[in-house]
């Protein structure tokens, strides 16, 4: 009981030390009852609605998982998927979401102190609306890893893994990148960057490289599933249990990325999310042929694990140029994501990392691939974040 006193007492002493909410705006009402007005109201719409959609992705995550992985472990892979939203909304709520959005610090992290348990001046529409959105990709984040070390982690362990993650690591990041961090301010990247600095459009290196290569070192340190290797070190194949599970999760996540992307606009009055879409799903479909295509060349018969598999790393390797690339280099991505999601799924298991749902391949390694893919194929039509920002231009049309 001690040690929760404490705990306690150091929240209540935080919170104490907090200014009352003064320029805060809980309700919405200083919104003004002009076009502007109906605008600003559009956007809160579409942001909420496209938040809805990546939530609902932790639904896909799990029917992947739970598919994947043999019937007895089923039930420990959806508590752990389920925990890590429910873990991460709580810490996000304390400090992740400051540490990401928060006052700049140096340009390494946000003031801890900005958005706590959104009260004081958080305690307003436009910090809410940030913070759910904001929520829901951190989520994502995390829960990648669960899938690749199925199976083995303790679940107590496995609890603190997550809360660490979203209390820290990813917002950390992410704040380098989308919070006024160095990677997007600091005068080498702006310089490096073309004007720029560090960009990332909807997170295939904030979200999914994060995710999928802290799901390589879990691997490593964890080590494979009993059974998995035999004494000479050769990979034994362990099958899912329920490929329809998979099927389901994979359409899930397709349909919860169109927010995941578009949504990134933060503007339901940005026509790109037409744009955003269409390369989205090119990508997705371009990534899950070329997956097929190359597990059928192989194996004499299509792998549906494999397919499901290339359509996500597709989709993850559009996320970081989806808004800045033409439709044919989307189908151009999705197809490299696709040998890259096949060639890196059988290498990192003949080198002994047992990865249970291909999660390194599909988000650590196509996340890389996503953001070299935005330094190559930019086009120069739209602006950084915004129709009206500096426009963001690839190698491939003049930015050397």
């Amino acid at each position: 009981m001690r040690k929760y006193s404490a705990l306690l007492l150091i929240v209540l002493s935080l919170v104490l030390l907090l200014p009352a909410a003064q320029a805060a705006d809980p309700s919405g009402a200083t919104n003004p009852a002009t076009l502007e007005g109906v605008m600003n109201s559009i956007d809160y719409t579409w942001v909420l609605i496209c938040a809805f959609l990546v939530f609902f992705m932790q639904a896909g995550f799990a029917m992947v998982e739970a598919g994947m992985v043999r019937v007895k472990n089923v039930a420990n892979v959806l508590m752990k998927n389920f925990m890590d939203f429910v873990i991460g909304t709580i810490v996000f709520l304390v400090i992740g979401y400051s540490l990401f959005m928060g006052t700049d610090v140096g340009g390494l992290i946000g003031d801890p102190r900005t958005a706590f348990l959104l009260i004081g001046e958080a305690y307003d529409v436009g910090t809410m609306l940030s913070w759910f959105f904001m929520l829901v990709f951190a989520a994502t984040a995390v829960t990648i890893v669960s899938g690749a070390i199925a199976e083995r982690p303790k679940f107590k362990t496995y609890l603190i893994y997550s809360a660490v993650v979203t209390a820290v690591i990813y917002p950390v990041y992410a704040h380098w990148v989308w919070g006024g961090g160095w990677l997007a301010t600091s005068d080498f990247m702006v310089e490096l960057g073309g004007g720029c600095g560090a960009l990332d459009f909807a997170g295939s290196g904030v979200v999914h490289a994060l995710g999928g290569l802290l799901a390589l070192a879990a691997c490593i340190v964890i080590g494979p599933r009993l059974g998995k290797y035999t004494k000479d070190g050769k990979p034994l194949p362990i099958p899912g249990h329920n490929m329809t599970m998979v099927m389901l999760g994979g359409f899930i996540l397709w349909f919860g990325w169109f927010g995941f992307n578009a949504g990134s606009t933060l503007s339901g009055n940005q026509l790109v999310i037409a744009k955003i879409c269409v390369t989205t799903v090119i990508a997705g479909a371009a990534g899950a042929l070329t997956a097929m295509a190359i597990s059928w060349r192989r194996a004499g018969s299509a792998d549906f694990g494999l397919t499901v598999n290339g359509m996500l790393g597709g989709l993850v390797g559009v996320t970081a140029g989806c808004a800045w690339v033409e439709p044919w280099a989307a189908l151009v991505i999705g197809v490299v994501a696709g040998f890259v999601v096949c060639y890196g799924v059988w290498f990192l298991e003949k080198k002994g990392v047992d990865d249970v749902v291909g999660a390194v391949s599909v988000h650590g390694l196509n996340g890389l691939w996503g953001l070299i893919a935005l330094g190559i194929f930019a086009d120069g039509t739209y602006g950084v974040y915004a129709v009206d920002g500096p426009l963001v231009t690839g190698l491939l049309y003049g930015n050397a």
